[in-house]
């Protein structure tokens, strides 16, 4: 799976599942700007799939200890979604903040994947709401990514994109992003598929778990003060803050997966 960096003049192509069905837009921030002049004073056009396939919340937290869903397809042993103590602190924080904070890509080495980020987007799945991630460089320069894949509904995506970046303000000059390599085992269907038709890919964002879904990105690099300024900006937006969000309890009484040599799921 290959992200891709498109201009905002063609910005017409299809989405594809699985190997090019990935989208990232990254809008650079060369200069630093103060974080009033970040944002315009008009409102973020969105809207989310009701009725159609997505995971509880109890289920997502479950999967996060290891244990086993009670809805079949929220976990999948290819892509893991068991987290450490570290990660559940970031966890925990990002559904009280509305965003996920992290260090670069949140890679997990033991994992071979970064549990983290896809426990935050089946979250945001199971809620019905956009992903926002921060992901934090070591030079002071962050990168700000909006995933709209959890909203479920691609023939708006576009809609959506254009209404984020006029209420971000910046100006409208893209830059191509680095590209990053998905692990294939992450990703569940076939390779090889011709693209998907509309009522295909509508078909898909309908009833598939959102692993097996393209991410929809579109991202900025900004400076760290003006990352976390746009994060909290964002999530007021679109409504992602979980402000009575308790600190995530380990379920009771709760038997590992079976045939798992160390127990539970989406451990990968």
């Amino acid at each position: 799976m290959r992200l891709a960096a498109i201009s905002l003049s063609v910005i017409s192509c299809l989405l594809r599942i699985p190997a090019q069905g990935t989208w990232a837009f990254t809008q650079p921030l060369s200069s630093r700007l103060p974080a009033s002049a970040l944002f315009s004073t008009s409102s973020i056009e969105y809207s989310t799939r009701q009725k159609c396939w997505r995971p509880t919340v109890q289920d997502v937290e479950r999967i996060s200890w290891g244990k086993p869903a009670k809805k079949k397809g929220t976990g999948s042993r290819g892509v893991p979604h068991r987290l450490n103590e570290e990660e559940r602190l970031s966890f925990d924080q990002a559904r009280r903040k509305g965003f996920l904070e992290i260090g670069g890509s949140g890679w997990r080495s033991q994992r071979r994947d970064a549990p983290l980020v896809n426990t935050y987007r089946s979250l945001c799945d199971a809620r019905g709401q956009v992903c926002i991630t921060l992901h934090k460089g070591n030079t002071g320069l962050d990168e700000i990514v909006i995933d709209l894949s959890p909203l479920r509904l691609p023939d708006v995506f576009e809609q959506v994109e254009r209404s984020l970046i006029e209420f971000v303000g910046l100006p409208t000059s893209y830059q191509a992003s680095s590209e990053k390599n998905v692990q294939e085992e992450n990703v569940e269907i076939t390779e090889g598929f011709d693209p998907l038709t509309d009522e295909e890919m509508d078909e898909a964002f309908d009833s598939r778990p959102i692993y097996q879904l393209p991410t929809y990105c579109i991202s900025w690099e900004i400076q760290r003060s003006e990352g976390k300024a746009l994060g909290k900006k964002l999530a007021n937006e679109f409504n992602t803050i979980e402000a009575k969000a308790s600190k995530s309890k380990k379920p009771n009484h709760v038997k590992a997966g079976k045939n798992r040599r160390h127990g539970g799921y989406g451990i990968g």
